[in-house]
């Protein structure tokens, strides 16, 4: 038995009628009354019965007859399924992101965007320090992440630089320098810093690196290897530490954000790392859309998502 078979048996069957049927499929009436007939002799049932007027199932048949749709409807879908997978339309994909990452407003707007416009792939995120997501990526664990920090071994990975930011300086409420609205790293020379460390060295270089530039080398207190612990620490007086101003958004008791004013300051950068020579289709649509969304990216634009999306449906019609 083959395709075809179930394709004439179905015309058929929804026609009432061989000639009619045949016209319909393009094909002669002998030779698909005889492809009916084969099938009746193949399966030891009869499907139809004859009238004066055309045929009808056969009890027998109406059940073969709603078997023979499912079974031709899942092929169609298994087909569909394929193509739209092969498009990147259809999927899955695991996106990796610092816990500092989702205070930029662009990770949330892109990812949003992402999954208006492919709204058949399934999107995970998973949340780790920057140095264990390049592991992931390596091990095949996730297939894109969003780094706040140099990438120390790039070999074998894609790293984009997306997006940069000033540093801000987070202080205690009741901190002498408080008072200002603005303020230079050079004023900072006799304050205890609070770093992050000793997992994640980045933006404790960072930190280092910013206050070398400013002529002079830091004190340091505590480290902190997580965002929320570092500024805990700032609440209760512990020191100051230096921020991506995205992180001004973490409202904490007790801690308020000054920006820095330095010309010599550093950037915190928010890069997007991927495998070299990945040939998943989704992961190459996402990492198109981000660099897109990079690319056109304001940060008071109100409707980003919405707009992107739209964008990118425009593009692929």
């Amino acid at each position: 038995m083959e395709l075809r078979h179930l394709r004439y048996f179905i015309a058929v069957a929804e026609e009432g009628h061989v000639t009619r049927a045949a016209l319909r499929l393009g094909i002669q009436q002998p030779p698909l009354s005889q492809q009916i007939k084969a099938l009746e002799r193949e399966l030891d049932v009869q499907l139809f019965r004859r009238k004066a007027r055309g045929i009808e199932l056969t009890e027998a048949g109406r059940v073969y007859f709603e078997s023979a749709r499912a079974i031709l409807g899942q092929l169609g879908h298994a087909a569909e399924t394929s193509r739209r997978t092969a498009r990147g339309e259809q999927g899955r994909i695991c996106i990796g992101i610092t816990p500092t990452s989702p205070f930029h407003p662009f990770l949330p707007r892109v990812i949003r965007a992402f999954r208006e416009t492919y709204p058949q792939v399934s999107v995970k995120l998973e949340e780790q320090l920057g140095s264990e997501l390049v592991e992931q990526l390596r091990n095949d664990r996730i297939d894109a992440a969003f780094i706040r920090t140099p990438v120390v071994d790039p070999e074998g990975l894609n790293v984009i630089r997306l997006l940069e930011e000033p540093l801000l300086l987070a202080l205690p409420q009741n901190h002498p320098l408080a008072g200002r609205q603005a303020l230079r790293l050079r004023d900072l020379v006799r304050e205890t810093f609070i770093v992050y460390g000793p997992i994640s060295r980045g933006f404790h270089d960072l930190t280092i690196m910013s206050c070398n530039a400013a002529g002079f080398s830091p004190r340091v207190g505590q480290e902190a290897s997580r965002v929320t612990s570092l500024l805990a620490l700032v609440a209760t007086g512990a020191g100051i530490t230096i921020v991506p101003a995205s992180l001004q958004q973490m409202h904490i008791d007790g801690v308020l954000y000054r920006p820095l004013e330095d010309r010599t300051q550093l950037k915190a950068v928010l890069n997007l790392v991927s495998r070299r020579g990945d040939s998943s289709a989704v992961v190459r649509r996402f990492l198109n859309l981000v660099r897109q969304a990079a690319k056109n990216f304001v940060l008071d634009d109100p409707k980003p998502a919405a707009r992107l999306s739209q964008e990118r449906k425009s593009s692929n019609a």
